[in-house]
């Protein structure tokens, strides 16, 4: 399948140099824009760099442009031509851990910079447990100043011995490295003249070549059920269909489908995508699919296969990132919404809080602050449709949203 879509996203600490990178693979690739350019020539040459500081080409702030660090998750999209690329460039400050978040919760890879002169950091230890919570599959560890430690080889073996070490207690199953200098373009683009001991890929070739087919669970089908496709025109008279994105499996006409919860059973007819008839269906296509059978089935159903359903519960446990500024008490009550389906809810127990820089637990805790992850308990006024994260990202996820202000307060992995 050519021209794959990979979302990846960049985790470091401050001053790790994430943005710069970000402005490197842009500008090396050839994905800036002749005035994008200029501007950011003007900006470098206003603050006296006597280099062009591609970093700005994300900060998009201008609190962050002063300040010279990332505050918002930006996004930039840029291709080449082996695949389509979105970047989520997250900030690397610890009272921004819930941006971080959220910038990785569709990402297939994270970049993970280091600086060569400090090595691990707290900051490495966290935004990797926190790729390892979100089950992103594969990660390169970027070890980025190698012009400033001289392109050391023994510094960069050095950081690589510590962090097999330390993720060894991770769940992370595709960890790659290499040595990098974002400021001058070494093995982000182009390779090294600097390094003649790195034999390894470019940073941009390990993008290009991260094997991301098997990413998606296609064992374990589901179809959240988005809209219902009434047209209402005479030539679609009794069309009905039922739209939303495949997040599991793979659909096929004529096989035997059951629709959740009510457990009707029926046959797929025919599948969709705008006017082409498809002969299969598999995460993550939006398709319209129509059944054989008059069912009744409403936005927040899923159709799944008869012999392999998903837990149906209204006690869910899961890891919570909480992302408001209130702090949330045990017996609050919030809106739950999974896929395309939204309960009431209520926070029913705190089993424990995660120090994230040690991994040590903290218990007999009553409420949660902002950027805190904790192991929680939530009761749901209807049971829900899910698997475990670990088996299906989507459908193993849950968003928070405040009754009375209708913000989005938390992002949950079901356990």
């Amino acid at each position: 399948m050519n021209n794959q879509l990979l979302r990846f996203t960049t985790a470091g600490s401050v001053d790790d140099g994430k943005s710069t990178l970000i402005g490197r693979l842009l500008y090396d690739s050839k994905s800036i824009f002749e005035d994008q350019l200029e501007a950011v020539e003007a900006s470098s040459a206003k603050k006296g760099f006597d280099y062009v500081d591609l970093s700005l080409l994300t900060d998009g702030l201008k609190s962050e442009r002063e300040q010279g660090i990332t505050i918002d998750v930006a996004y930039r999209y840029f291709a080449t031509p082996k695949r389509k690329f979105i970047i989520a460039d997250t900030p690397g400050h610890i009272q921004y851990t819930r941006n971080m978040v959220t910038g990785a919760s569709t990402a297939n890879l994270a970049l993970i910079l280091i600086d060569a002169r400090k090595g691990l950091v707290e900051q490495t230890h966290r935004h990797s447990f926190i790729a390892s919570l979100l089950k992103i599959p594969h990660v390169i560890v970027c070890v980025n100043k190698m012009d400033l430690v001289n392109y050391a080889e023994d510094v960069y073996d050095k950081i690589v011995e510590d962090y097999k070490a330390f993720s060894s207690k991770l769940e992370i199953s595709d960890i790659q490295f290499v040595p990098i200098s974002a400021l001058v373009g070494d093995n982000v683009v182009h390779r090294s003249e600097n390094m003649e001991w790195y034999q390894g890929a470019t940073l941009m070739h390990m993008l290009e070549t991260a094997h991301i087919e098997s990413d998606y669970n296609h064992i374990d089908s589901r179809f959240p059920v988005q809209y219902v496709v009434r047209p209402q025109s005479k030539e679609y008279h009794d069309f009905r269909g039922y739209a939303g994105r495949v997040a599991g499996g793979i659909f096929r006409p004529g096989e035997e489908v059951v629709v959740l919860p009510s457990g009707f059973t029926s046959k797929i007819k025919s599948i969709s995508l705008g006017n082409e008839v498809l002969e299969e269906a598999f995460a993550p296509m939006s398709v319209t699919m129509t059944l054989e059978d008059e069912i009744d089935i409403s936005r927040g159903d899923i159709i799944a296969k008869p012999n392999n359903h998903p837990h149906a519960d209204q006690d869910i446990d899961m890891m919570l990132c909480w992302m408001n500024q209130r702090p949330i008490q045990l017996n609050t009550k919030l809106y739950v919404r999974h896929n395309t389906k939204e309960v009431r809810g209520v926070l029913k127990e705190i089993q424990y809080k995660l120090d994230i820089s040690t991994l040590h637990r903290i218990e007999n805790v009553d409420q949660l602050t902002m950027n805190e992850i904790a192991r929680v308990k939530i009761r749901t006024a209807q049971p829900l449709a899910f698997d475990s994260y670990r088996r299906n990202r989507i459908t193993g996820s849950v968003i928070l949203i405040d009754e009375g202000t209708n913000e989005t307060v938390a992002a949950g992995m079901i356990v």
